[in-house]
């Protein structure tokens, strides 16, 4: 029996019964080397990367000790970001659906906060949610922890870069002392240190990155020299022109450089946006819902703005400024270059950075090449415009409307065809759907002139 499958481990059978199932079959690395330990109730810190499978990692050890019949908080996940709690939900539930009346409940700022302290009400085994609104639960009452044995922070670092250490000092002061604690963490900066020694009982240590050079092997990766500021703005310009591709994230150091560059490259007439942490939540959503089904082809971000989220197959990632540090710099340009395809990532940087480009080089462990940037004549030519555009639909899962009516009510009689829908989301109380630019007049009719789920909404064109 292979020491990598799921099999080899102490796990109850209708759980390796369900990952068979999901064709969970080998461990990733940060499974294998983390699982063991957290099954023996130790407390783990394991630093891996998005996308290393640590949430089926930590998921599993509390899944295989919970207790349903014990109708009470087991197990509290934090996340820095309500996506990631989404995303962790979901596989929770989903390597959980073996076990009959289990109950996870997310709890996330943005959201009214009167149905979620609702639905505690009728208790749940697993909380997954943002620090800020867990303490505002756990102050007004409407969560009880008394009876936690494990505690999550996912992302930790991520967590401290947005100035969470008070909050989650705060919870973790009313959990019980007889805990297992779980960290899991991209990066292991001083703070992680920090916390680490104070909340943790002799953490067993994980460490599942795979080789920088690893990481990046499907990668170009360019340099630029830039002089000044506002060179760096045409410099961005000139490589989207360039490259003309759908889907591109320019990160940033600063919240205010995301909003002055995203402003900047519209009024140049790029299809962009901004995402940052001042964003109101159904902002975000927007943003992100239209930037993924190919709305928005620029997405201008800070890296805690974009840490968990699911953006798949992205074609190009541009560097404003250097990362503050090398590990940040190879999270970044892994958002490119996915699923077995190449991906390019571009850097600016100025001449007095030159010390940091060798210190990337060096934790790269592979020499970078400076390029020229394309000739500024490119900047006479107008922008692509996305293929997709995104309509706004007044009603959602509070409405019981779900994909299959969306998509029936386009390609009804005298409707749109199939293959002119793109994503669809919905959320409690409005759904987005992507059409194809070609017939967003025709697919706007159908929905405002129809019915869906025998009621009429609004829909308009965003």
């Amino acid at each position: 029996m292979s020491q990598s499958s799921f099999s080899s481990l102490k796990l109850n059978s209708a759980l390796l019964e369900n990952l068979s199932s999901l064709d969970y079959n080998s461990m990733t690395p940060v499974q294998a080397q983390s699982l063991p330990h957290i099954l023996e109730g130790k407390d783990v810190i394991a630093q891996g990367k998005t996308g290393s499978g640590k949430t089926a990692a930590f998921g599993l050890g509390l899944l295989e000790k919970l207790k349903v019949k014990q109708f009470a908080v087991q197990s509290l996940i934090l996340c820095p970001t309500r996506e990631l709690a989404d995303q962790v939900t979901k596989e929770i539930r989903k390597l959980g659906r073996c076990i009959q009346n289990i109950k996870v409940l997310t709890l996330c700022g943005g959201l009214p906060f009167g149905p979620q302290a609702g639905s505690l009400e009728h208790g749940a085994h697993i909380i997954v949610g943002t620090p800020g609104r867990i303490e505002d639960h756990l102050n007004r009452g409407t969560l009880n922890i008394d009876n936690l044995n494990t505690l999550v922070l996912d992302e930790a670092d991520r967590m401290l870069d947005m100035g969470f250490q008070s909050t989650i000092d705060a919870i973790i002061e009313k959990t019980p002392i007889n805990r297992q604690t779980l960290l899991f963490s991209a990066t292991f900066p001083d703070q992680i240190k920090s916390i680490s020694r104070r909340v943790m009982k002799d953490p067993v240590m994980v460490q599942a990155t795979t080789t920088h050079e690893n990481d990046s092997s499907g990668i170009e990766q360019h340099l630029y020299e830039i002089r000044d500021n506002q060179d760096r703005i045409s410099a961005v310009q000139l490589l989207l022109l360039n490259y003309g591709v759908e889907s591109v994230v320019v990160f940033c150091n600063t919240k205010k450089e995301t909003k002055e560059i995203a402003d900047e490259l519209y009024r140049h007439g790029f299809s962009v946006m901004a995402l940052h942490g001042d964003l109101e939540q159904r902002d975000r959503d927007q943003t992100l819902v239209r930037f993924a089904n190919k709305s928005i082809s620029v997405l201008v971000a800070t890296d805690v703005a974009s840490r968990g989220l699911d953006i798949d197959a992205l074609d190009l990632v541009i560097n404003y400024q250097l990362a503050h540090d090398e590990e940040v710099h190879v999270h970044r340009i892994g958002r490119t270059g996915r699923a077995g395809n190449t991906g390019i990532a571009c850097t600016l940087y100025s001449p007095k950075e030159s010390h940091k480009i060798n210190r990337l080089e060096e934790y790269l462990n592979h020499s970078l090449i400076s390029k020229s940037l394309p000739d500024s004549s490119l900047l006479d030519t107008p922008p692509n415009k996305p293929s997709m555009t995104t309509l706004l639909i007044d009603g959602g899962k509070k409405q019981k409307v779900r994909p299959g009516d969306i998509l029936g009510a386009l390609t009804g009689e005298n409707g749109i065809s199939g293959k002119d829908v793109g994503k669809i989301h919905i959320f409690d109380h409005r759904a987005y759907v992507a059409v194809k630019q070609s017939v967003a007049k025709a697919a706007l009719k159908k929905l405002n002139d129809g019915k869906l789920k025998g009621r009429t909404f609004r829909v308009r064109r965003l």
